[in-house]
């Protein structure tokens, strides 16, 4: 989850953390978080996580450098936090599908695993990928979607099907995979089907673990 990473080095931000500190605003929302996620499992205090390496990476990737709420679940494991951002890291920023490809299977996974926090997380991501508001209306109903020549090009309805069925029947069928592989180089299939598989991960973690929106 999270935007993809900047031109700046971790240290850089680090240094600009230090020049600039969080605003009146961001110290109050962080203040009024909750200690806790919906599933009774404690999220990690901003002031305990650790180690520092590992933070200052997840924040260079995070806007304004605020730990999420996801990160301060996944910091009770540092050694698979770390793993995860160095995943999530690269398929946000270091494939070749296009992000609005990408974007919009996030989108389709958040509605049909009734994932809310992932839909919270990327509706914006979505819009500055290009999509579009009257698409984010239709994408509530997938199987409508992917059946919606008039707001969705073929390359996308080819990613709403792939994605459905990857979702909710994990195999995929041969006619979805010859479409795809029509619209889509064999290079940036693998990534968009690497980027569903790790969606769908991220949508099962939040929602076991009740990460709530923050």
């Amino acid at each position: 989850m999270g935007t993809a990473q900047g031109h700046l080095s971790v240290g850089a931000i680090v240094a600009l953390c230090a020049v600039f500190p969080p605003s009146a605003a961001a110290e109050q929302a962080r203040s009024t978080r909750p200690a806790v996620s919906s599933s009774g499992i404690p999220y990690v205090a901003d002031d305990q996580a650790g180690p520092r390496d590992l933070v200052e990476a997840i924040r260079a990737r995070r806007p304004g450098g605020e730990l999420l709420n996801l990160d301060r679940m996944l910091l009770h494991s540092p050694n698979f936090a770390r793993s995860w951002n160095s995943m999530f890291g690269t398929i946000r920023s270091q494939l070749s599908v296009p992000a609005k490809l990408r974007e919009l299977a996030i989108m389709a996974i958040g509605v049909l695993n009734h994932a809310k926090y992932e839909w919270a997380q990327h509706e914006g991501e979505y819009l500055k990928a290009g999509g579009t508001k009257a698409q984010l209306a239709r994408l509530k109903d997938v199987r409508a979607a992917l059946k919606d020549a008039a707001l969705f090009d073929e390359a996308e309805r080819a990613t709403l099907e792939l994605t459905s069925e990857m979702t909710r029947d994990v195999a995929v069928t041969r006619a979805t995979m010859k479409r795809i592989r029509a619209t889509l180089p064999d290079e940036q299939v693998v990534e968009l089907i690497g980027t569903i598989a790790g969606y769908n991960m991220v949508s099962r973690f939040v929602v076991a673990t009740g990460v709530q929106v923050e």
